[in-house]
C-alpha cells in the first residue's frame, strides 16, 4: 500500500455518502474544494431569505445552532 493511496471510509463516512444530498456535496468536495464556496454562498443565501420570510426568529435560531460550534471553536483556541 502507498502512501498516495485512499484510506476506506469510516462507517459514518460510508453512511452520510449514502445519504442523497449530503453525499453528492460530500464526493463534490472531495472532487474539487472549490466547492465549499458555493456552499457558503448558498448557505447564507437561505438565511437571508428565512430572516426575509420569518423576521427575527429565523435570525435567532440560526445563531442558537451555531452556538455548540462556537463553544467548540473556543475550547479548540484555548488549549495550550
Amino acid at each position: 500500500m502507498t502512501a498516495l493511496s485512499p484510506s476506506a471510509p469510516s462507517p459514518l463516512g460510508r453512511f452520510l455518502r449514502a445519504i442523497p444530498v449530503v453525499g453528492r456535496v460530500i464526493r463534490d468536495i472531495e472532487r474539487e474544494i472549490d466547492t465549499v464556496y458555493y456552499l457558503v454562498t448558498i448557505l447564507v443565501t437561505a438565511l437571508v431569505l428565512a430572516v426575509q420570510t420569518w423576521g427575527l426568529p429565523a435570525l435567532v435560531l440560526a445563531a442558537l445552532a451555531l452556538v455548540p460550534v462556537m463553544f467548540v471553536l473556543l475550547i479548540i483556541l484555548a488549549r495550550p
